[in-house]
């Protein structure tokens, strides 16, 4: 069975716009779905500042006044963390830059995919430390 045909237990999605002035929605999303997952302070706030880091990556190329999405699944004791938005040329994040270094060192699996409509996701996936 895929990933696609697995039904998903447990999701929240957050459509909000396209504005950094928006971003501490996310953050705060982040820790509380987090913390539901039994994550440690020091990985609540690794996966904080990755999903503030990833929308920052999306909003350098964003197209104005429209959307970013953010879908978090709860997978315990994994959360999956999904940004979206339309860009401007549809260009996925370079991954030999410090930003993206420090992306992958905070959320663990960190994947980028452009659509064929230009909508760039970044994927952030990470494990509880404490899971066996």
């Amino acid at each position: 069975m895929d990933d696609f045909d697995r039904p998903i237990d447990d999701f929240v999605e957050v459509r909000l716009p396209a504005d950094g002035a928006y971003l501490s929605v996310l953050r705060t999303a982040t820790a509380g779905l987090a913390a539901r997952l039994d994550f440690t302070i020091d990985e609540i706030e690794d996966l904080r500042i990755a999903v503030d880091e990833a929308c920052a990556m999306l909003l350098a190329q964003v197209v104005p006044d429209t959307d970013l999405l953010c879908r978090f699944t709860l997978d315990a004791p994994t959360l999956t963390v999904e940004v979206t938005a339309p860009t401007r040329d549809g260009a996925v994040p370079p991954r030999n830059t410090f930003a993206w270094t420090v992306l992958s060192a905070l959320a663990g699996d960190v994947t980028a995919t452009v659509d064929s409509d230009q909508h760039l996701t970044i994927t952030l996936r990470k494990t509880a430390e404490g899971a066996a």
